[in-house]
C-alpha cells in the first residue's frame, strides 16, 4: 500500500473521530459537514506535501562540469 494510501487512512480515522465528537458537542450538521470538507482537504494537501518524491532531473539538461 502507498505511502499516501496509508496517510489518507489514517488521517480519515482522526476526521471521523472529530466529526463524531462535534457531532455529539451538539454543534449544527452544517457545520460539522463544512469542518469535514476542510479536515479532507487538508489532509490531502499534507499527505501530498508530506509524501511527494523529488523531481527527477531533465533529460534535456547538460551534465555540470
Amino acid at each position: 500500500m502507498p505511502s499516501f494510501a496509508i496517510y489518507l487512512a489514517g488521517f480519515l480515522v482522526l476526521s471521523a473521530g472529530v466529526l463524531f465528537g462535534a457531532y455529539l458537542l451538539g454543534v449544527p450538521t452544517q457545520w460539522v459537514g463544512v469542518i469535514g470538507l476542510v479536515l479532507v482537504g487538508f489532509g490531502v494537501m499534507v499527505g501530498v506535501v508530506k509524501t511527494r518524491r523529488p523531481d527527477a532531473p531533465a533529460a534535456s539538461d547538460p551534465p555540470s562540469e
